[in-house]
């Protein structure tokens, strides 16, 4: 299969595209800078996601779209840091809908998203059914499906990806103020959060290639905040992982979804795809380079 990949460079996109490219696919990847992408080992498309035009010219030649594309901010506590990363979800996924309607030989597009637009869960495991609660810096995820579910000639792959934990720049962020006493864990102990690998989220990403139309959960087993934040804690060199109470989370609007309890389930992509983890269980492979 011709894929291109948008968001090539990512956190997401590098290992999605060493995935597509084992499994023998022929990779592109969207591209501003061509040297960036070319590292990825995919071949550099150029182009620009809030051009309709742009993307029409880097779609063709493609059997399908992979758009892995966002920009989470470092400065995660301010709303407005976060209005470029809606702008990715809301105008791209727009833009990459638009364009993909004048490229018939584009049969395939995958939109990746997250989990954290669920209602909290309690200790119920929650399938792709489960109620909704977007909240502010997740309701964009939401709009992006929904821009590319109007595809409906097309197979169209929605992903709600968990919390990416690994050695990625965020994770090594949470880490380092973590040693300055920030902390870990968002929420109650004993409630429950959904994370995956960034690797394993890659894999999950080129594997919904294979999959039918439809919305798919994509993390690591679930475990108890507590479970997750003390595996953190022992990759900070920190005794004990600090929490933010939760009933102080509810009053954050920009932290209240990840203080909920979300047991995900992803049973629905592996049935579909095959699609297994690697890294099921925090621990200290997860924080490895």
């Amino acid at each position: 299969m011709r894929v291109l990949v948008i968001g090539a460079t990512g956190v997401l996109g590098g290992p999605a595209v060493a995935k597509l490219l084992a499994a023998g696919h022929e990779v592109s990847g969207l591209a501003r800078s061509a040297e960036r992408v070319q590292a990825t080992g995919a071949k550099p498309v150029m182009g620009d996601l809030f051009s309709v035009e742009s993307l029409v010219t880097a779609l063709r030649g493609h059997d399908a779209v992979l758009n892995l594309a966002t920009r989470i901010p470092r400065k995660m506590t301010s709303k407005t840091a976060w209005a470029a990363n809606d702008r990715v979800r809301i105008e791209g996924s727009a833009t990459l809908a638009a364009a993909v309607r004048q490229v018939e030989a584009v049969r395939t597009v995958v939109q990746e998203g997250i989990s954290f637009g669920y209602a909290d869960g309690g200790d119920a495991l929650l399938k792709e059914d489960a109620p909704l609660r977007p909240g502010v810096v997740t309701a964009s995820s939401e709009v992006a499906h929904e821009n590319v579910a109007a595809l409906t000639d097309r197979t169209v792959v929605r992903l709600r990806i968990g919390l990416l934990v690994g050695s990625d720049p965020m994770t090594s962020a949470l880490l380092a103020a973590a040693r300055r006493g920030a902390p870990l864990i968002i929420g109650a102990r004993e409630d429950w959060t959904t994370a995956i690998h960034p690797t394993d989220a890659a894999a999950a990403a080129a594997a919904a290639l294979g999959a039918p139309s439809g919305v798919y959960n994509v993390g690591a087993p679930p475990v108890r905040k507590g479970e997750l934040g003390a595996a953190m804690a022992a990759a900070a060199g920190v005794r004990r992982a600090r929490a933010l109470p939760k009933w102080l989370v509810s009053r954050i609007p920009l932290a209240e979804p990840m203080g909920r309890s979300q047991r995900v389930d992803s049973g629905k992509l592996m049935a579909a795809t095959g699609w297994r983890c690697e890294r099921p269980v925090p621990g200290p492979e997860w924080f490895a380079e």
